[in-house]
């Protein structure tokens, strides 16, 4: 089927109490390993392709690739813009067939934040384009950095984030309650008292980043309180390295070992995007209307 917005996917996954991959694409092994996952999972999925990763793929060229998969494949496909910084950003999306944008506006000051994310909504609802926006600052960095501390004071408040939805019309909202991109050093420890919070004063899907490295037990409890994205790149990263790395060292010089290890590498990615559908909770939801 066509891509579906990014919207349809969330609504339903937060009415129904369950959440959807976003998984980001930085090749076509990892595009192919996300959508061959899902299908056999039967399940939603939204493919995410970041601003950070920009320097090593090109939207013009994997989203051609991006949209005749979507269109062979019988599952709920949503293509997003992770992070996105910029208008020019947003817009170059939007020309490429994005059906969900994330613009991170968390580093600016309320009123800045609230001003510029209502014009990205402006701009996209006419076209049908999905919109998440960031409140509060997730810890860590989206480059691959280790995450060991966590700044209270930069979590989502629960307060500012009804008025900044309200301000906005938003699709859905990023929070950080101990979340954080990379990797984290020990256990995260989410505030889940204050999610709680955040989804009875916003009432839309909630966003929770840095995904890789909570635990099953963790997820669960924050998509019981309205989270219905998750987003995971750092441990399909780390599978993906190990593969390479246990492939090399079996000392293989054919000609024909560079395609075998690239096969390695989707399958270890598989593996991790199977894991955490199952985990998520939206195995076997692709069959309704989104």
């Amino acid at each position: 089927m066509p891509l579906v917005t990014m919207k349809s996917v969330l609504d339903r996954a937060y009415k129904h109490g369950y959440a959807v991959g976003a998984f980001n694409v930085v090749n076509i092994e990892f595009l192919e390993a996300i959508i061959e996952t899902a299908e056999e999972r039967q399940s939603p999925v939204i493919l995410s392709i970041g601003e950070a990763h920009f320097p090593y793929i090109k939207l013009e060229n994997i989203c051609p690739a991006i949209h005749a998969m979507a269109a062979q494949s019988p599952v709920p496909i949503a293509l997003n813009l992770d992070h996105g910084g910029s208008f020019e950003v947003i817009i170059r999306a939007i020309r490429n067939g994005f059906t969900g944008v994330m613009y991170d506006g968390s580093k600016l000051r309320f009123e800045e934040n609230v001003a510029n994310t209502r014009e990205i909504v402006k701009l996209c609802r006419p076209v049908g384009v999905t919109v998440e926006a960031e409140l509060g600052a997730v810890g860590g960095d989206e480059g691959g950095g280790l995450m060991s501390k966590i700044d209270t004071s930069l979590f989502t408040d629960p307060h500012q984030a009804a008025d900044f939805v309200r301000l906005t019309a938003i699709d859905a909202l990023a929070v950080a309650i101990g979340n954080a991109h990379g990797k984290y050093k020990g256990e995260p420890m989410l505030d889940f008292d204050r999610l709680e919070t955040i989804r009875k004063a916003v009432n839309i899907p909630l966003v929770l980043h840095g995904g890789s490295g909570i635990s099953s037990k963790d997820f669960k409890q924050a998509i019981g309180r309205g989270i219905a994205k998750i987003n995971i790149f750092t441990g399909m990263s780390q599978s993906a390295l190990s593969a390479a790395q246990k492939f090399l060292n079996t000392g293989v010089e054919k000609y024909h070992a560079y395609p075998q290890l690239m096969r390695s590498i989707k399958d270890a990615v598989k593996k991790t995007v199977s894991e955490q559908i199952e985990i998520f909770g939206s195995s076997g939801e692709a069959g309704h209307q989104f």
